[in-house]
């Protein structure tokens, strides 16, 4: 079930379920997701959306460690997501969100186009504006991310390039963390666009991106060990120029899914147990934990034993009243005070002085610790500023004397 959000049923929310809901009536097809129901709640005054289960998502399985997807695999999961995205288009639906972990898998290997949450309607022929702000970034067409408010059905066959090069190679294929960074990976892998391209788009952000000097597509070179059907695919899916990259029907059509090995049927798909990104997800960060909890046992023992050390060495030794000083942890001054005079008394009743210090019998020298090392201070610096403080001591106790 997935919960629509209401946002104190603000106009804008109930627009954007109310659009989802009826994309999702319009649609059906074996390779899209089927909406089953609408279930209300008025205690919490929620809705949710009823959809069948579907045990593993495309990006779930992708990372699951030792799943490796052969070519007859991919290119079934490949046709599946291009015909289902067919049927979407001739509906007149955009997704504007394809990634792997919207594509659903189920046991029986039948791949399902899921969350229509950032779809809308569309007409080919008839222009309108629409937000840029679609796609997850690592699957966002260049267009998008150079603000483009007029678009097509060439978003999502960037997106579905991404994902069939993501396959091959094992891994996302230009994973961005800003949108700057995103731009400069497509430059560096697809190259830049023709200088026509750019006079006659004027997109909003066109400026900013334009590269001072044109990039070179590196496509061939980079997925050199991809089959060359594949190669072909994916250099056209993420062509620059939106109009480059043909239609569903001309992918459904291209040499990848006619030459050997051809797709294999969904049934003859091996069966995996339950896997989603979000497993993944969870999984990674509970092994981080565990490194970072492990890091964290193996610091040095002396950094560990510090602070304790210091704890455990005694204010002036045969002093009762010391010995409550520090058990109360009182304050600096008071516990230096409170040696000095303790001090002075030993030194009064003492038969035999220390030649050294002139103050205190040998066997009962001040031993005060002391302060605390506070986090984050240099424990150099505590020394010294302990050593000072003791010889103010002393040469207190000596005048007084």
């Amino acid at each position: 079930m997935k919960k629509v959000r209401f946002i104190n049923m603000d106009p804008e929310s109930v627009r954007f379920m109310a659009r989802e809901i009826n994309i999702l009536r319009k649609l059906d097809h074996p390779n899209v997701m089927k909406l089953e129901g609408i279930v209300t709640s008025r205690m919490s005054r929620s809705l949710y959306l009823v959809f069948e289960y579907i045990e593993h998502d495309l990006a779930g399985l992708a990372a699951t460690p030792g799943i490796d997807f052969i070519e007859a695999q991919i290119k079934c999961y490949m046709q599946q997501l291009f015909r289902g995205l067919e049927h979407c288009h001739s509906r007149g639906v955009l997704h504007r969100d394809i990634k792997g972990a919207n594509l659903l898998i189920d046991d029986n290997g039948v791949l399902k186009i899921a969350d229509f949450g950032l779809a809308t309607f569309f007409q080919p022929d008839l222009k309108q504006p629409l937000t840029s702000r679609v796609v997850t970034l690592w699957y966002r067409a260049p267009e998008l991310l150079l603000g483009a408010t007029e678009y097509g059905v060439a978003i999502d066959l960037w997106s579905s390039g991404c994902i069939l090069a993501e396959l091959f190679a094992g891994k996302p294929i230009m994973p961005g963390r800003t949108e700057v960074e995103q731009m400069h990976k497509i430059f560096k892998l697809c190259g830049s666009p023709s200088e026509e391209y750019w006079q006659k788009t004027e997109l909003p952000h066109a400026s900013s991106f334009k590269p001072q000097k044109p990039y070179k597509c590196r496509i061939a070179a980079t997925f050199k060990n991809f089959p060359q059907s594949a190669l072909s695919l994916v250099d056209k899916l993420l062509a620059m120029e939106p109009e480059n990259r043909g239609s569903v029907a001309s992918a459904l059509r291209a040499q990848f899914f006619t030459t050997e090995p051809l797709p294999c049927d969904p049934a003859s798909l091996p069966k995996y147990p339950p896997s989603k990104e979000l497993d993944i997800k969870r999984r990674d960060d509970e092994a981080r934990r565990k490194k970072a909890e492990a890091v964290k046992g193996r610091r040095p023992k002396s950094v560990r034993r510090r602070s304790r050390d210091f704890k455990e060495v005694p204010t002036p030794e045969g002093s009762d009243t010391n010995a409550d000083s520090t058990r109360n942890r009182g304050s600096f001054r008071a516990q230096m005070s409170q040696a000095a005079n303790t001090s002075r008394e030993k030194r009064d009743k003492a038969s035999n002085e220390d030649p050294a210090s002139g103050y205190a019998p040998r066997k009962t020298k001040i031993q005060y610790s002391g302060p605390m090392v506070p986090p984050g201070g240099n424990i150099e610096d505590i020394l010294k500023e302990h050593v000072r403080q003791i010889q103010q001591v002393i040469r207190k106790a000596r005048l007084d004397k």
